[in-house]
């Protein structure tokens, strides 16, 4: 079953980001506080896949108005291979397009092969003209 995120998923899903290989988690932005924050702003866009009452699936994804990024897409890897993935992406791009967002966004370490293979088997674009930057404030 797929569902919205709560704050209440935030334990077992942050257990669920640092369990999965390739997860790139800030100890700020992925903070209790931090989350909350994001969710707060981004209420309608953020799901869990759960099963036996266990979450077994996760996903971010927020907008500025004009485009969507997605965050910490992941799914228990004993889980893995049954489309919770594809059907995570699939809510996110429902409630994306439901506020009028028609362009998504993700990052995706270059050496996280299984997350690499999932995007592009879902047909997302691999930009190779793009440099991406990051500027800490704090």
């Amino acid at each position: 079953m797929i569902r919205n995120f709560t704050m209440e998923d935030y334990d077992e899903v942050y257990q669920l980001w640092k369990a999965t290989p390739g997860m790139g988690l800030r100890s700020l932005d992925d903070s209790r506080e931090g989350i909350a924050r994001f969710v707060r702003r981004n209420p309608n866009t953020n799901f869990v896949a759960v099963d036996g009452g266990s979450i077994i699936g996760a996903i971010l994804s927020g907008h500025d108005g004009r485009r969507g990024f997605l965050y910490h897409a992941c799914v228990k890897p004993s889980c893995r291979r049954r489309s919770i993935g594809g059907e995570l992406v699939g809510k996110v791009t429902e409630a994306m397009g439901q506020e009028g967002i028609i362009k998504l966004s993700l990052v995706c370490f270059s050496e996280n092969e299984p997350g690499n293979r999932f995007w592009e088997a879902l047909g997302w674009t691999k930009r190779e003209e793009l440099n991406f930057y990051s500027f800490e404030i704090l």
